[in-house]
């Protein structure tokens, strides 16, 4: 394939575009590989008008942050390294920080990843990437450092031209993070951030929200042409008419579910950062369902929860994990326990009251084992516990993204609309926080067996 005899005749780049994007991997380095640099510069240029779907590109030009909020493969990551790439090519000085949640999610997502910066420099303009520096040269001169709001202090100091903050949807210290980073962009003329994440209601997603200078766009998953469509249709098929579909698949910012017993405006409310001593360590434990039988169930909820000195009580860990045998689950709560310095665990014994104990009692616990039959529904269950936070007695130390979507989920008088198909994590809450700190009356909602 030629791109054209003369580097500096007019040439017309949409059928080459057409085409290239059908090439696998290895097809493509190949064809680039023959074009001139002129050329390959061009092509890139090209993104905005011919690779590109609406939305992946910023619809002005004088702004201080982009913020592409969209659905699950909707190219949010092609998007952000496309434009990291223009901006190294624009400007060999450039200084650029690379934000995720962590530092691995930097390095796997964002860098190293099927549509990260490597993949989309391509062989053409090679980068230089120190994996244990965390510092990627491009072929310009232009740097990118790696950074995690995990570690928001790792963001005081640094001055940067450029940067681009992926999924702050997920970043455990998201406001002191963003705020750090911001006060570190002052090189050049203007100094812009791109923001690509997946919607969720935390206080840093509204918060970019507001500022000024904000160009949004966005989409829902289908928007993409190249997403296989059994990934769609799978997603669909688990999720539709759920406020993950909406969320996760559409792309769209849910305030709250309607009629929730949790909301995340409430859970951020009593969120802290530490809680000082603890007077009692409770784990709860929602076994999978097919534990009964033996067999592999649903997913295992495993949640520590504290007592402190104050009368509150702390969500500490969240140990859950996927559908595995019962003797994988079990050797999970026992690492819990231990970890946390548990002195009891609570369990649901409503899929089997003997097996239960039995596959706690072969993880070796040694510690007191409480199983409980529920007589109500999760949601009757779960509403005095959401007393609590809505009293200001509980609190969340951190953050567990996934136990949360699970709690705002939960629809008081019945029903259930966070994801998957049962709210395991948050039974497992429940049972912690009911034994720690309800009492006799949690009694009414729950049989004692041991």
């Amino acid at each position: 394939m030629s791109a054209a005899d003369d580097d500096d005749a007019p040439f017309d780049y949409t059928d080459l575009i057409l085409t290239l994007s059908r090439l696998d991997e290895a097809e493509l380095d190949r064809a680039l590989a023959r074009m001139s640099k002129a050329q390959v510069d061009e092509l890139a240029a090209r993104w905005v008008r011919g690779w590109a779907q609406a939305g992946q590109v910023p619809t002005q030009d004088d702004w201080r942050v982009w913020l592409l909020m969209a659905g699950r493969g909707f190219g949010k990551t092609r998007a952000g390294a496309e434009w990291v790439s223009e901006v190294a090519r624009r400007n060999r000085d450039a200084r650029i920080a690379l934000v995720g949640a962590t530092i691995d999610e930097v390095r796997r997502v964002m860098i190293e990843g099927a549509s990260g910066l490597i993949a989309v420099a391509r062989s053409t303009e090679a980068v230089s990437w120190r994996r244990g520096s965390g510092e990627l040269r491009f072929a310009s001169g232009a740097m990118a450092y790696c950074y995690s709001a995990a570690l928001p202090e790792s963001l005081r100091g640094p001055e940067h031209d450029a940067a681009w903050c992926d999924e702050i949807g997920k970043w455990r210290h998201g406001v002191a993070a963003w705020d750090n980073l911001m006060m570190g962009m002052r090189r050049g003329t203007l100094p812009q951030v791109v923001v690509t994440t997946t919607p969720r209601n935390t206080p840093l997603v509204h918060k970019v929200m507001r500022l000024s200078g904000v160009t949004r766009t966005g989409g829902g998953s289908a928007a993409n042409v190249h997403l296989p469509v059994a990934f769609l249709d799978g997603m669909t098929a688990d999720y539709a008419g759920t406020r993950l579909e909406r969320q996760e698949i559409d792309g769209e910012l849910i305030a709250e579910v309607e009629g929730a017993l949790w909301t995340p405006a409430l859970i951020e409310r009593g969120r802290v950062a530490d809680m000082g001593a603890a007077v009692r360590v409770v784990v709860g434990v929602d076994p999978p369902a097919g534990t009964a039988n033996g067999a592999v169930g649903d997913a295992c909820g495993i949640v520590a929860v504290a007592l402190g000195r104050d009368g509150h009580g702390y969500v500490i860990e969240d140990a859950s994990i996927a559908a595995t045998s019962p003797e994988a689950w079990a050797r999970a709560v026992a690492a819990c326990a231990a970890r946390v310095a548990a002195d009891r665990v609570v369990a649901e014994a409503n899929q089997g009251g003997a097996m239960v104990k039995s596959v706690l009692t072969a993880a070796d616990i040694a510690l007191p084992v409480t199983l409980v039959r529920a007589t109500q529904g999760k949601a009757a269950r779960a509403e005095p516990v959401a007393l609590l936070y809505e009293a200001g007695r509980a609190h969340h130390v951190g953050r567990f993204d996934a136990l949360e979507d699970e709690l705002c989920g939960l629809i008081g008088g019945g029903g259930y609309e966070g994801p998957g198909r049962s709210p395991d994590r948050a039974d497992a809450l429940v049972w912690a926080l009911s034994e720690l700190m309800l009492g006799k009356r949690a009694k009414a909602g729950v049989r004692r067996l041991g």
